[in-house]
């Protein structure tokens, strides 16, 4: 889909407001995050003023996330901040942004308006806002368009994107968030969603799904409150619809086959579910629900591996080597530096004439112990992948996303000058902010021709064995005992070193429920509370290393769900009930079996279901889930 200039008012098509409706006929659900000190400004213009918020590289070889505000006055840039803390607190939250957070750097583009809040909100009639960026529900105000359909000037957003230097169409993400709490966003080029509603902050993953990787609505409506009837195409290109049976796909080694039978990473199991691509039947989708069809699920493993691919072609797995335009000598080292994503290590194989060297994944090759004999030249290569087992498909694996390949020519009658590169550490995992007990931290250093700087780690004072790879240290691996940590990563012989803190500690998690009928407990089982109607639920979390955290609760084993509070109001708790609620025609709260829609099966689920809940802190600690029963009685 495709953002259009909304001009001051009216003038943006019915067509393109059709066309961007598409991707807000569900509702979005809303966590918590945090904005780190983004210091001093990186650019200023026309009153606005760059602001790093989250910087893991050079913009040019970052995926770069821009965001900026409109109808927010200078007096209200703290709302924004706080808006935009909401939202970042949720995408972290969610994979795989969780595990390729350190590809990604943020920007906020503070830009004051003059005027509070945005166009046509809420209603066509509402007077019209002298803003920044020209932002307005109902497509820019289009009398034929939908309330939540909220539009940007795009022109005017790339000029101020254009403001963060090293950043391009090419490597970066424009989000728009609107001074609002009238829910509302669109996709396309651009992403845009209201900062203040309750429901706002998943529009953001869902927004850069489409924008991103290309997923479309799963939804089985175009209009809300409106069944979407038979699909009437041929197979769709998305590759997460299809029209092909579950035998159909592994006998034609199709669309998700490598993924049917597996229990579904948004609730569920992968199969072939009925409905998406705004109709009711004769188009099938892989899960019950996802990130895609209703707001507060995840991406599931097919929208997954497409966002890893996605997220991973905007930025070079290698970020540096050797020199290989001339033949090297064979008396000195060659190094690649790769990119190093928060959930795994990347794969480093070295290969001399095709054969496999015993490097162990080693950044850096010495020559001089592979003996070469003078007279020949040998062909060197280095080929990095991204071994992530949120890939299965080997074309994605081997697109130019997930490998790259570095070649060089090696003559051993060569001699290479000596060099005064100081041993030194040129990149690592920030220390400004505890690391999460699964994450992986890494420590670059530089690279002398005839040296091969090694990194020791300790853990609380105690080294940490970490052969081959010693540029990264996988957290995870170690099983922390909960609890505060010291890591270190020093390398020998030098006075350098780097110190984190690493909070072993997830958040606790907490939940509050309305009055049962009755409390029952028996031994060795959770506590059950019987209730014969709607009752609420309010989770709570408590961190003692500060920072965002994002609750979730699932029932009955299905998919996680991000608690948001509910969607008229974030500070109201959630509310089940037997057949669910239905607000802007849309349903929540279903007790047992979800219902997304008016349409889908209202049949009360009576009987005891477990619910569990959870935590994920701004660190990424995920706490163990916790459990209680409800009872639903016939009343």
């Amino acid at each position: 889909m495709t953002s259009p200039t909304a001009p001051r008012r009216r003038g943006v098509r019915r067509g393109v407001a059709r066309l961007l409706a598409g991707c807000l006929l569900a509702a979005g659900l809303v966590g918590t995050g945090t904005v780190a000190d983004g210091g001093a400004a990186a650019a200023e213009s026309g009153g606005a003023t760059v602001v790093p918020v989250q910087t893991t590289g050079p913009a040019d070889r970052r995926f770069n996330l821009v965001v900026m505000g409109d109808g927010y006055t200078a007096a209200e840039m703290p709302a924004f901040r706080a808006d935009l803390e909401r939202h970042l607190g949720v995408l972290w939250s969610i994979e795989p942004f969780a595990s390729y957070r350190s590809y990604i750097n943020v920007w906020a583009v503070e830009v004051p308006s003059k005027e509070s809040g945005v166009d046509c909100d809420p209603s066509l009639d509402a007077p019209a806002r002298d803003t920044a960026l020209d932002m307005g529900f109902w497509g820019g105000c289009d009398p034929g368009g939908v309330q939540r359909l909220l539009t940007v000037n795009s022109t005017k957003a790339a000029g101020f994107a254009d403001l963060v230097p090293g950043t391009s169409r090419a490597n970066r993400q424009i989000l728009a968030l609107a001074h609002s709490s009238t829910y509302g966003g669109a996709g396309g080029s651009y992403a845009t969603a209201s900062g203040g509603n309750a429901l706002s902050a998943l529009i953001t993953p869902h927004e850069l799904g489409h924008s991103l990787g290309g997923l479309q609505d799963e939804y089985d409506y175009y209009a809300r409150g409106v069944p979407g009837g038979g699909y009437e195409g041929d197979e769709p290109s998305s590759a997460h619809h299809t029209l092909l049976t579950e035998n159909q796909m592994r006998e034609q080694r199709a669309k998700w086959w490598r993924w049917l039978g597996e229990e579904s990473e948004s609730g569920g199991v992968i199969g072939r579910h009925e409905g998406g691509l705004y109709s009711t039947r004769g188009v099938w989708r892989p899960s019950r629900h996802s990130m895609m069809k209703t707001l507060g699920y995840g991406f599931d493993q097919v929208e997954r591996e497409v966002m890893v691919r996605a997220i991973s072609a905007k930025v070079d797995l290698v970020q540096g080597h050797t020199p290989d335009a001339a033949p090297l000598g064979a008396d000195r080292t060659v190094w690649v530096d790769t990119l190093h994503p928060t959930g795994g290590e990347l794969s480093v194989l070295w290969r001399l004439d095709g054969r496999p060297l015993p490097t162990g994944g080693a950044r850096t090759l010495d020559l001089r112990s592979l003996d070469l004999s003078p007279g020949r030249t040998y062909a060197l290569t280095v080929t990095v992948t991204d071994p992530t087992p949120f890939v299965r498909d080997p074309a994605v694996r081997g697109s130019a996303a997930l490998t790259r390949t570095v070649r060089w020519t090696v003559d051993p009658a060569l001699r290479t000058p000596g060099d005064a590169t100081p041993v030194a550490f040129t990149g690592h995992t920030a220390t400004s902010a505890p690391v999460g007990a699964r994450a992986v931290v890494y420590a670059d250093t530089s690279h002398p021709v005839r040296r091969t700087p090694g990194v020791t780690w300790s853990l609380d004072g105690r080294t940490v064995p970490n052969p081959g790879n010693d540029r990264d240290l996988d957290l995870g691996a170690l099983r922390l005992a909960p609890g505060p940590h010291e890591l270190t990563a020093r390398i020998p012989g030098t006075r350098e070193v780097l110190r984190w803190a690493v909070d072993a500690t997830p958040a606790a998690a907490g939940f509050e429920l309305s009055e049962p009928l009755r409390t029952v407990r028996r031994p060795g089982r959770p506590v059950e509370y019987v209730y014969d109607g709607p009752f609420t639920m309010r989770l709570t979390a408590r961190d003692d290393g500060g920072g965002a955290v994002v609750s979730q609760f699932r029932v009955d084993g299905d998919g996680w769900y991000t608690y948001y509070g509910w969607p008229t109001d974030a500070d109201a708790p959630f509310r089940f009930s037997p057949s669910g609620t239905v607000i802007d025609d849309l349903v929540y709260g279903k007790l047992g079996r979800p219902r997304a829609v008016p349409w889908d099966d209202a049949t009360p689920d009576y009987g005891t279901h477990t619910v569990e809940y959870r935590t994920v802190d701004a660190a990424g600690n995920v706490s163990p889930p916790r459990r209680f029963l409800v009872t639903l009685v016939r009343p």
